[in-house]
């Protein structure tokens, strides 16, 4: 076996291995694993903590000796399984929490097989600890353009047009799994806190700090998930554009963006009834009316005038960074592509 040693994330993208294997229970893989890597559990989540209890409540040797034993089971059925096509030239990269007992036991009988393995030094711990003092303990580089408006003024929308015009962009939604409102929760809902920061971690690794990187305004919480500090503090600072159209058009776009939900009137006014604490029980009753009839129109212009404009104006004014205001009567794909050219002509670097 050979070791590996991560210094820099972007030592990912040179690592000399076939397949990364992350041998943890299921649960640990669902909150975070390295980009690209498959998950062989060498214990299942139950086993798991059946071992964790012996541990604890009976002894440290009977935990080590029934966990071996499973752990040998469950090699076992990997090797006759995920791994049965895999020839004597293929090369992994295995890691568990902490680069122990679960990845030591398994690479072990992988490297009696006849394989090149590689272990990597310090585990899963390893690769969180470059996570976090990328996004937690050093200011961001990146020259950050903030897209900023009220709801319905199609930021994503533009965000993804300025992509196409070669750009650099970055998709905090998309990355999020998540539309940024009461309303923009998505089908799969949204990952865990540490996976989300790993995916902004390796989507902000291609991007040239010296160019300018476009990203939607957002609050410092994208639905669960917390924007972490090093990226909160960059967009607070960032130069914003200000996008502005008509309310009619705002409620058009709203319509078309959000038509998953016009599908589901029940689940509309399960969502607008979470908006009581801040408005009269008449207004939602008037906005749950709307959504049954399938007012879509009304309901999106009362939504907006209503809920959503108050507060971006508050948020706005505590805003002090400096932006340009752009008005636009349309926001089909036509205007939007439009308006990413000339937004990128406009403010890329040294321009």
């Amino acid at each position: 076996m050979t070791p590996c040693t991560l210094t820099a994330l972007s030592d990912l993208a040179t690592l000399n291995v076939d397949t990364i294997i992350d041998v943890r229970a299921p649960m640990e893989f669902a909150e975070d694993h390295l980009p690209g890597a498959i998950n062989l559990p060498v214990l299942s989540d139950a086993e798991r903590a059946e071992v964790g209890t012996i541990y604890k409540q009976v002894s440290p040797f009977d935990a080590r000796k029934i966990g071996g034993a499973l752990v040998a089971q469950n090699t076992g059925h990997h090797l006759q399984t995920a791994l049965a096509d895999k020839d004597g030239s293929w090369q992994p990269l295995v890691y568990c929490w902490r680069g122990g007992q679960r990845s030591g036991a398994f690479s072990t009988i992988l490297d009696q097989v006849g394989w090149r393995v590689q272990l990597l030094r310090g585990g899963y711990r390893s690769y969180r600890r470059l996570v976090v003092a990328a996004l937690y303990d050093t200011p961001l580089p990146h020259r950050l353009m903030l897209i900023e408006g009220g709801t319905g003024t199609a930021k994503t929308r533009l965000l993804h047009h300025l992509a196409k015009a070669g750009a650099q962009v970055l998709d905090l939604e998309g990355l999020a799994q998540h539309r940024g409102s009461l309303f923009g929760a998505v089908d799969g809902g949204q990952p865990h806190q540490k996976m989300f920061e790993s995916r902004l971690a390796q989507a902000l690794l291609p991007l040239d700090p010296a160019q300018v990187t476009w990203v939607e305004a957002e609050s410092s919480k994208i639905g669960d998930i917390t924007l972490p500090p090093a990226l909160w503090a960059a967009m607070r600072d960032a130069a914003r554009v200000e996008i502005a159209a008509p309310l009619a058009a705002r409620a058009d776009f709203l319509c078309r963006a959000y038509d998953d939900l016009t599908t589901d009137p029940a689940m509309l006014e399960n969502r607008i009834d979470k908006l009581r604490p801040y408005h009269s029980g008449e207004t939602i009753t008037q906005w749950q009316t709307q959504a049954r009839a399938g007012d879509w129109a009304s309901l999106a212009e009362g939504l907006i005038g209503q809920h959503y404009d108050p507060r971006y104006a508050k948020a706005a004014s505590r805003n002090p960074a400096p932006r340009a205001r752009l008005t636009l009567d349309r926001l089909d794909d036509s205007t939007l592509a439009e308006t990413a050219a000339t937004l990128h002509s406009r403010f890329t670097a040294g321009g």
